[in-house]
């Protein structure tokens, strides 16, 4: 699987929805920054990519079938839209099985097993602070909670001036 070819899919799959295009498109990218500035091993850096593509791609069902979009409903959604997906692409099931556990709790902070986890929810962070409007203050009692990556914390206190 090439990495374009799945973000021209999500970007398929979300068509008409250019806030949530945008999201992810800017999750990935800080997602992929991070990770290549901590240097991971190549697999966890290619499973955090496709999990930060595909990280919200529930969305939509969790919309539908609950008339919300919260985070854990999209934790409970996502996995199988992903699974779905990536299995056109031939990926391995231990891939697929990492990045729908990544999406399946990427609003869940306190059972981290992994720097393509952390990675990825610095990365949800440093979008959404700027797309939700934070606070200084709710930016930096997050930069104390749940920053952990030396390049995501300093991402995080250069972009928001803390």
């Amino acid at each position: 699987m090439h990495i374009s070819q799945l973000i021209q899919k999500a970007i398929e799959f979300d068509s008409g929805d250019a806030r949530r295009i945008q999201h992810f498109l800017k999750v990935y990218q800080f997602a992929a920054l991070i990770g290549t500035l901590e240097k991971i091993p190549a697999a966890q850096q290619e499973a955090l990519e496709s999990a930060a593509i595909l990280h919200d791609i529930g969305i939509h069902a969790a919309e539908e079938k609950y008339g919300s979009s919260a985070g854990n409903y999209q934790e409970i959604e996502g996995p199988a839209i992903a699974h779905q997906i990536l299995e056109e692409f031939s990926c391995s099931p231990q891939f697929i099985d990492r990045v729908c556990f990544l999406i399946g709790h990427h609003h869940t902070y306190n059972q981290v097993d992994g720097v393509d986890y952390q990675i990825l929810i610095e990365a949800d962070f440093l979008v959404n602070a700027y797309e939700d409007n934070l606070t200084p203050s709710a930016i930096k009692t997050a930069a104390a909670r749940l920053f952990k990556t030396k390049n995501g914390t300093l991402l995080l206190k250069t972009i928001y001036n803390i």
